[in-house]
């Protein structure tokens, strides 16, 4: 297989000064990388792809930039065959009618949610664009506001309806966005907490609220998202709540904190935790409020860290570990019902002291997803990542492609590895796609390890997991995620497989830093010595290496058939495809 890098004229072609245009362009692109990787389109042999689209009797055309086997092509300006401008709403418009069935108001969802995150990525861009450059205050937190046309493979990836556009400025992680916490004091009945915490947790969020809150006797402090708080008030069962004065609304206070790339995962600098909080709003597919599982499987897998997983992690690979969820609080109705009032306490490996950056630039710690993602907000909308490889490359005396190539294995080794050790010798599976993968870079700016952060994505392997026991008897057996380890490998041959390494290598080649050709044979020679390594603990491997389809999330037929992402039995949470294993086809 023969791969090409797209030259410069090329790239340069799909910028603009306009950002409307750059939110159109980037967000047809998605939907157009969507459609070629769920439908199984092949590469077009003439360079125009083509699709034929008999439920409205359209074609759409688009002319071939770079096409990539890990998935993330590059494509010029969609147009129907007549020769008229496809503006993203209106390729949403056609390919969701082609895969609706019939059904209008899945093509009304689609359209208006692609609709949203253009006006979204719009606003991003007009708001780099008047305070340009990386302003945060650490290195991590400059990493989490750098994602700003969001995943390269998903239809609607800044799509968060029911924000307006002054909460969107206040509230956005791409438009450094700060804002306080908002305080409520619930009384002692309705908590519902757990902690394994040195201090008590009370303590603790009267140090995050400033100090200057007295909440009344019998109660405790709870904190909310600024957002959250104003739609809960306006909820009939917390609204009884505070008229019963069980609950009350103590308003804003203490110092601000920054959104993270997730939104409703809060920063600050200068505290020991971060904070996720409960946030109704429908990012991307799902309304991101905290299920309960999810706060008891963050502070289990804490448990079993502390009680010697981390221990056993950090001797077989020192510079990777788990960001760790030690605490939980939430407000319940007297029925037991939700509130939506609820916090995961998470540790904050990434305060102020860490040090910054070395001579190379680029983030010390930081989400993977920003440093792969492409900056139109900067004048040459470079990623991170290759603004690191060309210094590499500068430094070394050595072409692009060869500092890329020794990037991508380092990567492959500290942070890859590390999360299929866990999984092979422990029966722990992470969903380590690009946004829940931190990398740490040394000063050269290459890979030296990472993190994994979040509580919703851990797995337990009826096989393997027992190896946990020896810490915690029944380790993971009743937290929602005790699956077949034919689920897990299927969720991990997606998240970390094709959304973490196969969107470096697409990351890698479709910004002309390096052939995908030789960074599959890499990936290939590391798998080969994985599943040598471990053998019939993990046949993943040997699945990524030579099973010739693999099960991919489709997330526009997701977005389509309107699912919700985090509710519902885990086996038919999303849409899944079988693709083409672009591992297996490399080698031939």
């Amino acid at each position: 297989m023969s791969m090409t890098l797209p030259t410069r004229d090329a790239l340069e072609q799909r910028r603009s000064p306009d950002p409307s245009a750059v939110a159109d362009a980037v967000t047809t692109e998605n939907l157009l990388r969507c459609w070629v990787r769920e439908t199984g389109t092949p590469r077009p042999a003439d360079g125009l792809l083509r699709l034929r689209l008999a439920a409205s009797g359209s074609t759409l055309e688009a002319p071939v930039i770079h096409w990539s086997a890990a998935g993330q092509h590059r494509f010029g300006r969609a147009r129907l065959r007549t020769g008229t401008r496809a503006p993203a709403p209106l390729v949403a418009a056609l390919l969701g009618i082609e895969f609706a069935a019939g059904d209008p108001a899945s093509v009304t969802d689609l359209t208006s949610r692609v609709t949203d995150s253009v006006h979204r990525v719009e606003q991003f861009l007009r708001s780099r664009g008047e305070t340009p450059g990386d302003r945060a205050g650490t290195p991590f937190l400059a990493a989490e506001q750098a994602l700003i046309t969001g995943h390269p493979l998903h239809p609607t990836p800044k799509s968060r309806e029911g924000l307006t556009d002054a909460e969107s400025a206040r509230y956005s992680p791409e438009m450094r966005g700060a804002f306080p916490l908002h305080w409520f004091a619930a009384d002692l009945s309705l908590l519902r907490a757990d902690t394994v915490l040195s201090r008590p947790t009370a303590h603790l969020l009267a140090e995050l609220s400033g100090g200057g809150l007295t909440p009344p006797a019998g109660t405790a402090l709870v904190p909310a998202h600024p957002w959250q708080a104003q739609d809960i008030t306006s909820r009939p069962a917390v609204r009884a709540l505070l008229d019963a004065g069980l609950l009350h609304d103590l308003g804003p206070a203490g110092p601000d904190w920054s959104p993270t790339s997730s939104v409703r995962t809060l920063y600050r600098a200068d505290a020991p935790v971060m904070l996720k909080l409960s946030l109704g709003l429908r990012i991307t597919n799902s309304r991101r409020e905290n299920f309960r599982q999810e706060l008891r499987r963050g502070i289990a897998v804490h448990r079993l860290l502390a009680a010697g997983l981390g221990d056993a992690l950090h001797a077989a690979h020192p510079g990777f570990g788990i960001v760790r969820d030690p605490a939980w609080i939430a407000v319940d109705a007297p029925d037991g019902s939700s509130t939506g009032l609820d916090a995961v306490i998470r540790d904050n490996p990434f305060r102020a002291a860490v040090p910054r950056p070395g001579p190379a630039g680029g983030p010390r710690t930081g989400c993977l997803a920003g440093l792969l993602a492409e900056r139109p907000d900067l004048a040459d909308s470079r990623s991170r990542l290759a603004v690191l490889i060309h210094r590499l490359a500068d430094r070394t005396g050595r072409p692009a492609a060869g500092a890329a190539r020794e990037w991508f294995g380092r990567y492959f080794d500290t942070v890859v590895v590390p999360v299929l050790w866990l999984y092979a010798t422990y029966g722990l599976g992470l969903e380590a796609h690009q946004q829940n993968t931190l990398v740490t870079l040394d000063a050269d700016g290459l890979p030296t390890g990472g993190h994994y952060r979040d509580n919703q994505g851990y797995y337990f392997s009826p096989s393997r997991s027992t190896a946990l026991h020896r810490w915690v008897p029944g380790a993971g057996q009743d937290l929602g995620t005790y699956v077949d380890d034919a689920v897990i490998d299927e969720r991990l041959g997606y998240y970390l497989g094709i959304n973490n390494i196969l969107g470096v290598i697409g990351a890698l080649g479709s910004q002309g830093l390096a052939d995908e050709t030789d960074l599959f044979a890499d990936a290939d020679r590391r798998f080969a010595a994985l599943a040598a390594e471990h053998g019939d603990r993990l046949p993943l491997a040997v699945i990524l290496r030579e099973a010739p389809t693999l099960r991919c999330k489709a997330n526009l037929l997701t977005r389509i058939h309107r699912m919700d992402e985090l509710t519902g039995p885990l086996e038919s949470q999303s849409v899944y495809v079988d693709i083409a294993n672009p591992f297996a086809e490399a080698r031939r």
